[in-house]
């Protein structure tokens, strides 16, 4: 698998609901986001919630019913704003570097990189990523719309069970749900590109703390 494409609402595309809806569409590039699982203790997910909602309240949505489907009868680009800044919110508080930040060990995110680089042009067409100390962020194709999510299962396994017997431990190690956005057009692509070149920085990481990757900007 070599090629990948935008999303383009006239080919079919699939939803799985979890906690989170997951949208997926044959070689469509995806911005992919996952977390440890002590990236955000209780007391920041509350605070998140709030800011999230008081962010909800602003577009004129009440966040204690369905505001999800009212959003989605709302325009296209207010749709898109509203998410951006909910994605945003979420994301500074994982660059504030709650939990123990393991993955800020080098071993440690060698073991993340490698899984992601191992089967890049036959799985999937892997193109950035970014291992922060206790996220990551990617952006992948993947050649079935069942693939994305199957694929991710697989990559968090096996770093999971990596990781854990290098640490000597077991238990889990990622978040089991995860962000995920289809991306829409050529311009959006080059967005989430910087986004995750520019994301150690933003974070105030120095180099050593993180791993970055970029299949054409030089990473």
């Amino acid at each position: 698998m070599r090629d990948f494409q935008f999303f383009d609402r006239n080919q079919d595309l699939s939803i799985v609901y979890k906690k989170l809806p997951h949208w997926s569409q044959t070689a469509t590039m995806t911005f992919i986001t996952w977390r440890t699982a002590d990236s955000l203790p209780a007391v920041v997910l509350n605070e998140i919630k709030e800011q999230r909602d008081e962010m909800i309240r602003a577009c004129g949505l009440d966040p204690s019913v369905d505001w999800k489907r009212d959003l989605a009868a709302r325009p296209a680009d207010e749709r898109g704003r509203l998410q951006s800044a909910l994605f945003e919110s979420w994301d500074k508080h994982l660059d504030a570097g709650a939990g123990k930040c393991l993955l800020a060990r080098p071993e440690l995110s060698r073991i993340v990189a490698g899984s992601l680089h191992h089967f890049d042009d036959v799985r999937y067409v892997l193109t950035d990523f970014v291992i922060m100390p206790n996220h990551v962020h990617l952006l992948a194709a993947f050649p079935g719309e069942d693939a994305m999510l199957k694929q991710c299962e697989s990559w968090k396994r096996f770093t999971a069970r990596q990781i854990n017997a290098a640490l000597g431990r077991s238990g889990g190690f990622w978040q089991v749900e995860q962000f995920d956005h289809l991306v829409r057009s050529a311009e959006q692509y080059e967005r989430f590109r910087r986004y995750i070149a520019e994301n150690p920085r933003k974070a105030g990481l120095t180099d050593g703390q993180f791993r970055w990757y970029s299949k054409n900007l030089g990473g």
